[in-house]
């Protein structure tokens, strides 16, 4: 249960980064090149971050289910 809670927070960070990449690039068109890259750049740093909070859930959920199997 924890992975899932941990990868909603990822894909909400992704979603965020995504719709404000949106309204920039709608809102200067000029720029709307380099404000895509930095978005892009803004959404891999998300994934990129939230990788070790999903894995530290993976790992306390897997120790869960062990100790529940021993049980």
């Amino acid at each position: 249960m924890r992975v899932l809670i941990e990868v909603l927070y990822v894909v909400a960070g992704v979603l965020a980064a995504l719709l404000l990449g949106r309204l920039s690039a709608w809102s200067y068109p000029l720029g709307a090149h380099d404000i895509w890259m930095v978005t892009v750049a803004s959404m891999i740093v998300v994934v990129a971050m939230g990788a070790g909070s999903v894995l530290r859930a993976w790992r306390a959920d897997r120790a869960a289910l062990a100790g529940e199997n021993h049980d």
